[in-house]
């Protein structure tokens, strides 16, 4: 005679009654009992993902946004200091210097000429600059001395008007029609 393993052992047994959970009003309510039945809900996708899609959400898409790194090669090595930057963009070294001596200036001129107007020429000249050119030149013009040499990169042209008054029409250059 075999014996099971389960001879003895305690049993559970559970016995659905429908009237047990009926609503006791006369409308029938909605229940979520009645919508599930004795079926279990799992938290599983109904169909599965192509390889299309799981390859753009796992590695992105490059015309969006693409997660993996992909090498920059527009870099380039700055001509003056050596160090690299993007083409385009100006060398953040090189940048990092100008702003200084220009942060330098600004310094300079608030403490000499204070907040008030502008209302001649402010000329920046850099040690022994001021012999260079005769006295008329400076009249009329604000002065704003540094006590250093200027720096190599920082050409003395920078003097000069940028901006300039517009051309007759008879200087305008070859090429252009004249209008009217």
């Amino acid at each position: 005679m075999r014996v099971g393993i389960f001879t003895g052992a305690l049993a559970l047994a559970y016995v659905d009654t429908p009237a047990a959970y009926a609503p006791t009003g006369s409308s029938p309510q909605f229940s979520l009992r009645d919508l599930i039945g004795d079926g279990l809900l799992w938290a599983v996708p109904k169909h599965r993902r192509t390889v299309e899609k799981r390859h753009k959400r796992k590695y992105g898409s490059p015309d969006y946004k693409l997660k993996i790194f992909v090498p920059k090669t527009h870099l380039r090595s700055c001509a003056t200091c050596g160090s690299d930057h993007e083409v385009g963009i100006l060398c953040p070294t090189c940048y990092k210097k100008v702003r200084t001596e220009t942060e330098l200036m600004q310094d300079k001129i608030q403490q000499e000429l204070g907040l008030d107007p502008v209302d001649k020429e402010v000329v920046v000249l850099y040690d022994r600059e001021k012999d260079e050119q005769p006295d008329e030149f400076w009249q009329g013009k604000r002065i704003v001395e540094m006590e250093k040499p200027r720096p190599m990169w920082f050409g003395k042209n920078l003097l000069q008007r940028s901006t300039h008054s517009t051309p007759e029409p008879d200087e305008l250059k070859p090429g252009h029609e004249k209008l009217g």
